[in-house]
């Protein structure tokens, strides 16, 4: 996959910060790679979870 990576600021309070990162340390990955796991869990799973009138309307809402 030759997928072309966006970069964006993000801010977390230092408490999230701790946490994502002890999260991180047990699954062997970067602070940056587990936010990137985590969201993309929560886009296949809001795929999934959704109608499909609702699937439909948010693509034409792009």
């Amino acid at each position: 996959m030759d997928e072309k990576k966006k970069q964006v600021p993000l801010r977390l309070s230092d408490s999230l910060w701790k946490e994502l990162a002890a999260w991180a340390e047990d699954e062997f990955r970067s602070v940056n790679g587990q936010i990137e796991c985590l969201l993309t869990e929560a886009v296949r799973r809001r795929k999934r979870d959704k109608k499909p009138d609702e699937a439909k309307t948010d693509a034409t809402a792009e």
